[in-house]
């Protein structure tokens, strides 16, 4: 096999721009066959020049000596602009496109003032420990006397932390370090906090919704420790273009922060493509042949988006082009590498090599071993879960495939800018699901092109983080009357209910934690402890699954990939928090099942209003996975059916629903068999729109509705908090009911689509697959409701706790 560099397509001058996406579509269209064209549509983002600027007159020889013998010969406009303000001590944001070179935008400054300043110190916070990693490398390659940079996160050994405390002057890390590390051991980085300087927050705009929320009170925690030492640090953020970064940074870091947003790097031409894969012959559809009635009695079947991606992965690198596949899961990721590496050792042994996986829970050196790989052009395919979306310098790639709509614009130009190198030509293809969200898109482009992409959302106010929060402040040092103008709006409140429940106590001299231990507060919320697979005959560790997923991708039974390494899991202790596997190649995957149930346990408050109720109270939200079906990897036909059992998982949480009369609903025109897919369209736009009064994000927010609820005993939808204890969330969309089910029903109402969209009715993250849905029934029960609830702005009754019978 020659070495990449020679085999990569796109590489040297005799290949005319758009070479590489105009042949790669071309020919993976081609190898379809047929008669219908997988493309839907094809999108033409066209090349941009580049607009330089000089160096800032602050920036030292030594410094612009070592940017260009990494090449930058000057800076873009953009990050001149920014560099000036935060060394001019202007808190900025930089928000512009996926490899528009932001790291220089915050390293110029910083990394100016700690040449100057032999004593000055930076902080640098990453989403991900790849981010990071991928920083250290581009710090340290700069070579500069002095800085000394250093990662400290959970995966740095102990015997190195110290060092790293009294001598690094550039410390990259993440918010969960921060929380759980840095602030609670305060004195020992008494030295390094004294003399900080920058606090550069990469990625922003990964830090929305209660994670985000968590988050900027974090940020509040370091300000705290720092002013306490006299020190007032600089804040650079930088993010992937969003709506209105100056307020979301702003309400990140409660601090007024200016932002750049105009993008003067030069961009090379994208050709995106929406891709639909085809329906499948009637003799492959799953169970064809086996099922009464045989393959002709059956709904087409399209091919799925996973194989789909993986022959066009694997028709990319056979191309010699440089790909990365972004798949929405971790085992989607390894059975995408897996079936392209197997296609392409049957085309040519060997070449399979040139593919890998990537994703969380792997072991830190095979994480920086496959991005070396992957840079070094060792890899030509990658297919990697959205850990890779971030900002990892993955200079070289020539396209990227994006499996499944990813939940958001914001997060589809990020994948799809992971393509391009140093201005070429890139081809982006989206490949669409068989999932009635994916196939609207990819029917109509409008919904993806010319539209604006989504603000960050989050809401530090929320008393479900700020209490939490303020007793880790506590913990970390007494409350002041000063410490709760910085953590704003609500702060009072908290520390009052904080002192009511005993966990502070008040003194002259302020709020003291009363507890030995410190507070338990988990900034990700992901359900525990990760769960360690180990392979049961070598005692090898191969790596780590959240345990929020664990009952999911590691019951017994389970196949597990690890980097296109087959094992099925013998047992799952999670009191020990261990999967045991074996090796083994069966020809069938596994899909955990499961079933989720709500109960009514208490009410706080409700709204009688004739036919419809409003109420708001405690729910106890029950997932069980109970059972998993054995499908055949080369058909998709369902083998059999297993139970499992497992332990019933339960969320306390808090929600707002509201419930309908049966008559009601006749009455309005909406037929008995319309009832399920009117509530169910009715509750996904009802979650869409409640960020507009409750400051949340989608995905911090679940959702049921029922035509018949046994704690109700009428037909009903439920909006409730994802978070144990509740988030606030319900609570707003219980004050402004009539307002936010009015701005629900209008958006539905106004939308052009005739059946439903994502824009309306359709949600990213449905776990029925949008299935049942009736937009014009939901419009019929939303009028229903409106008719009876009080008008918007009118006070509702608090009407005592009911308890539920």
């Amino acid at each position: 096999m020659p070495p990449a560099a020679t085999v990569a397509a796109g590489h040297g001058p005799d290949r005319p721009p758009g070479a590489v996406p105009a042949e790669l579509l071309r020919r993976l269209r081609a190898r379809t066959g047929g008669d219908t064209d997988p493309v839907t549509h094809v999108e033409r983002v066209p090349a941009r020049p580049g607009e330089q600027a000089p160096w800032p007159q602050w920036a030292p020889e030594e410094l612009r000596a070592a940017f260009a013998r990494r090449g930058v010969v000057a800076p873009w406009r953009h990050q001149a602009e920014a560099a000036d303000l935060a060394y001019a001590g202007t808190h900025v944001v930089v928000a512009t496109g996926t490899a528009s070179g932001k790291s220089l935008a915050y390293q110029l400054p910083a990394l100016a003032t700690l040449l100057a300043d032999p004593r000055a110190t930076v902080l640098y916070l990453a989403p991900t420990k790849a981010l990071a990693a991928d920083q250290l490398r581009a710090v340290a390659s700069l070579e500069l006397d002095g800085v000394r940079p250093a990662t400290y996160d959970g995966d740095t050994p102990r015997a190195e932390r110290e060092w790293i405390r009294r001598h690094s002057r550039f410390v990259l890390t993440n918010p969960d370090m921060l929380h759980h590390g840095v602030l609670p051991g305060h004195a020992h980085w008494s030295g390094f906090l004294r003399r900080l300087a920058y606090v550069i927050v990469d990625e922003c705009h990964t830090y929305r919704g209660v994670f985000g929320s968590h988050v900027a009170h974090v940020l509040r925690r370091l300000r705290r420790q720092c002013a306490r030492f006299g020190r007032t640090p600089v804040f650079l953020l930088a993010s992937a273009t969003s709506g209105d970064p100056a307020t979301a940074a702003g309400r990140l870091t409660g601090l007024p922060v200016a932002a750049v947003t105009d993008d003067a790097s030069p961009r090379g031409g994208v050709t995106f493509a929406l891709w639909e894969p085809p329906l499948l012959p009637g003799d492959q559809a799953p169970g064809a042949g086996g099922q009464a009635g045989g393959a002709g009695d059956l709904a087409p079947v399209r091919r799925s988006a996973l194989r789909e991606t993986a022959d066009l992965l694997a028709d990319a690198v056979a191309s010699g082009v440089r790909t990365l596949a972004f798949v929405r899961s971790r085992k989607g990721a390894e059975v995408v590498a897996a079936t392209a590496r197997r296609s392409l050792d049957e085309a040519v042994p060997g070449l399979g090599d040139r593919v890998a996986a990537y994703r969380a829970g792997y072991l830190r050196e095979e994480r920086r071993e496959l991005e070396r790989a992957l840079l070094h052009g060792d890899l030509l395919g990658l297919a990697s879960t959205n850990a890779l979306e971030l900002g990892v310098d993955l200079v070289g790639l020539d396209a990227v495939l994006i499996c499944g709509w990813p939940g958001t614009r914001a997060s589809l130009w990020q994948q799809a800018g992971r393509a391009g190198r140093s201005g070429d030509e890139a081809l982006a293809v989206l490949v669409a699901r068989d999932d009635p969200l994916d196939t609207y898109l990819v029917h109509h482009p409008e919904a993806l092109f010319g539209r604006p992409v989504e603000a960050t959302v989050l809401d530090p106010a929320n008393p479900y983080v700020l209490a939490p929060q303020l007793a880790c402040a506590a913990a970390e040092a007494p409350l002041t009357p000063a410490d709760l103008d910085l953590f704003g709006d609500g702060a009072k409140e908290a520390v009052d209910s904080l002192v009511a429940a005993g966990a502070l106590r008040q003194r002259p001299t302020g709020w003291y934690w009363r507890h030995r231990e410190r507070p338990d507060v988990d900034l990700r919320g992901e359900g525990g402890a990760p769960v360690c697979v180990v392979e049961a005959a070598t005692g090898r560790l191969l790596g780590t699954v959240d345990g929020g997923s664990a009952h999911f991708l590691v019951h017994a039974g389970a196949v597990h990939l690890h980097q296109g390494v087959s094992y099925v899991v013998d047992s799952l202790d999670l009191d020990d928090g261990c999967a045991l596997v074996h090796p083994e190649e069966p020809d069938w995957s596994t899909h955990a099942r499961d079933v989720t149930s709500l109960t009514v346990a208490s009410i706080r408050s409700y709204v009688d209003a004739g036919p419809v109720g409003l109420f708001l109270g405690e729910v106890d939200v029950t997932s069980q996975v109970v059972s998993y079906q054995r499908r055949r990897i080369s058909s998709g036909e369902v083998i059999d059916t297993r139970p499992l059992d497992l332990p019933a998982r339960e969320l306390r949480t808090v929600a707002v629903w509201f419930t309908l009369s049966p008559e009601s609903l006749a009455a309005a025109g909406v037929e008995p068999a319309d009832v399920p897919g009117a509530l169910h369209a009715a509750e996904h736009a009802a979650i869409g729109l409640l960020p507009l009064m409750a400051t949340c994000d989608r995905w911090d927010i679940g959702g049921l509705s029922t035509a018949l609820h046994p704690d109700t005993e009428a037909p009903t939808v439920f909006v409730y908090d994802g978070h144990p204890g509740g988030a606030g969330f319900a609570e707003r969309a219980y004050g402004t009911a009539a307002q936010w089910l009015r701005a629900t029903r209008d958006a539905i109402a106004e939308c052009g689509c005739e059946a439903g969209c994502p824009s309306c009715v359709q949600s990213p993250k449905c776990g029925n697959g949008n299935n049942p849905l009736s937009k014009p029934g939901a419009l019929r029960v939303l009028d229903v409701v409106l008719a009876n609830l009080p008008a918007p702005g009118a006070a509702l009754p608090r009407q005592g706790d009911r308890r539920s019978e």
